[in-house]
């Protein structure tokens, strides 16, 4: 019979290659014991005990002292680089958000709303990368492979060369990799793989930081492109760790109302190409199609003579969109006035309304404000700050603003226009869409003067944009 103490000493002995740590699961940040709040996010009662292992087997870390004795430094001026082959997924819009294609050897996330197209984006990339007879693994954890060809029947035909597989267990997923050896992979969703080697949930903070790391080495490994799904939360951000963007190559976001048609494809880091772009799709019965002119998209509906309507335009990346924005005012019923932004900062709202009182004489004090960015886009750009004010004015005065006029600038603290970038881009886009005369800074006037068959406008402040209403 085994004494006491010696039951003590194995127990003791089994618990020491683990320990016990708190993640929070809205940022993913590591405490020793549980807080309230959250130091790094500053959200409340998100913290989850969850045990990791301690230590890596000696067999393991002998292994690392072996490979790292094989590295050593080397000057930054030696290093030899080539430019990198993208693979086109013939699909522009994504094409242009991932900077030119994908990279094989990447890791890819792209997270979104439930609903919003995520899985049917991805279905159709390995549809077009299986035509150009690529190789392409579809690893699903929530669906069925019947539910997947479901899916997949609206879509057109598939080749041979797309490979379905349903699994969750990581060991079995890395074992079917290193086996089938896909050029593009697709996990769909990472918040449902779990390893047998963490004791915690599937979906926790350790199990998706645990099974990003094991695909991330598989992907540089075997020089493999994965896509990897992730579900967001009420906030926007990917459920779980955040730690999860810091690891990958990509992050795309997929943005917009999943009840409307259009859906906005938005790249937030990229280490191949550019985070300011943006690709606009229509969900289909038949899937995801493009947008080739998303101003065109933008601006369809928009009303006739009705104050309040004034059309901007805004750049994303390198692509000028024009948009509608409405602006609604009216006297208040109420001793305080409520002010309402769609789209657009409620903050900066409120600033160019008391621009409006202080430089013009507006008594909007009385007033409720209602600002909306038609199509449900949401803008931060500075640009589009002279088109709010004018849709402000246009409703306050009940005037309406010229149909055939775009307005765009920065507006400052003092009433003055500011310049903004790449007016050439948006002047030409509005001549374009075939509208007649643009309000541009008068500082932004050099660059544009050539531009003939439009007539252009520069202005200095918002008070020589009003007397142009």
């Amino acid at each position: 019979m085994q004494s006491f103490s010696y039951r003590i000493g194995k127990a003791m002995k089994m618990a020491k290659g683990k320990k016990t740590v708190f993640f929070c699961q809205n940022c993913g940040h590591e405490e020793s014991k549980w807080l309230g709040q959250c130091p790094a996010c500053k959200e409340w009662n998100t913290f989850v005990e969850e045990q990791i292992t301690a230590a890596k087997s000696t067999a393991a870390r002998g292994r690392a002292e072996r490979q790292n004795q094989n590295r050593q430094a080397v000057p930054l001026v030696r290093v030899e680089t080539e430019e990198e082959e993208r693979v086109g997924t013939d699909i522009e819009e994504l094409d242009r958000v991932l900077g030119g294609g994908i990279v094989p050897g990447s890791l890819i996330l792209v997270g979104g709303d439930p609903g919003i197209g995520k899985s049917t984006l991805l279905l159709q990339v390995c549809q077009n990368l299986a035509r150009k007879e690529k190789k392409v693994l579809y690893i699903s954890g929530e669906e069925s492979l019947r539910q997947i060809k479901l899916r997949a029947q609206r879509m057109g035909e598939f080749t041979e060369q797309l490979l379905l597989f349903c699994e969750t267990n990581l060991e079995f997923i890395k074992e079917t990799i290193e086996q089938e050896r896909p050029e593009t992979v697709v996990i769909d969703s990472i918040q449902t793989m779990y390893s047998e080697e963490v004791s915690s949930a599937p979906g926790s903070v350790s199990q998706v930081r645990e099974a990003t790391n094991t695909l991330m080495q598989l992907a540089k490994g075997l020089n493999i492109t994965i896509f990897i799904v992730g579900h967001v939360t009420k906030e926007g951000t990917v459920a779980g760790p955040r730690v999860l963007e810091h690891m990958v190559d990509t992050v795309l976001y997929f943005e917009g109302d999943r009840h409307a048609s259009y859906r906005i494809l938005r790249g937030v880091k990229n280490r191949f190409g550019s985070t300011n772009e943006i690709g606009v799709f229509e969900m289909r019965q038949n899937g995801l199609k493009e947008v080739k002119n998303p101003s065109e998209f933008m601006l369809d509906g928009r009303p006739e003579h009705a104050s309040g309507s004034v059309v901007a335009c805004s750049m994303e990346g390198t692509r000028p969109i024009l948009l509608e924005i409405q602006a609604l005012v009216c006297e208040s019923n109420f001793g305080m006035p409520r002010r309402t932004a769609a789209g657009t900062d409620y903050n900066r709202v409120n600033l160019l309304m008391a621009v409006l009182e202080k430089r013009i004489g507006y008594r909007l004090a009385n007033y409720d404000a209602y600002v909306n960015i038609a199509g449900g886009i949401r803008i931060s750009e500075p640009a589009v700050d002279l088109g709010i004010v004018m849709a402000i004015v246009s409703s306050y005065k009940n005037r309406p603003f010229d149909e055939n006029m775009l307005v765009f600038g920065e507006v400052g603290l003092s009433g003055e226009v500011r310049a903004v970038s790449m007016p050439e881009q948006r002047v030409n886009e509005a001549k374009k869409l075939g509208f007649q005369s643009c309000i541009v800074p008068s500082v932004s006037l050099e660059n544009v003067k050539n531009i003939e068959g439009i007539k252009i406008v520069g202005v200095k402040t918002i008070n020589e944009a009003i007397q142009l209403l």
